[in-house]
């Protein structure tokens, strides 16, 4: 996995909590949604990267 993705899939999943803090805050359950699905979205861009990662090391 590049530096430069992980640290880009990283800032989005940080994104994600604070979105989803904030909505818990202002009780807002689409802010809250939102961020919950970013850091779901991260989390699955850095699973297909080290998923390519071990396709390249073969």
């Amino acid at each position: 996995m590049g530096a430069d993705d992980k640290l880009e899939n990283t800032g989005e999943k940080l994104g994600g909590k604070a979105k989803e803090a904030a909505g818990k805050l202002t009780d807002d359950k689409g802010l809250e949604a939102e961020g919950k699905g970013d850091q779901v979205k991260a989390d699955l861009k850095n699973a297909g990267e080290k998923v390519k990662d071990a396709f390249k090391k073969d």
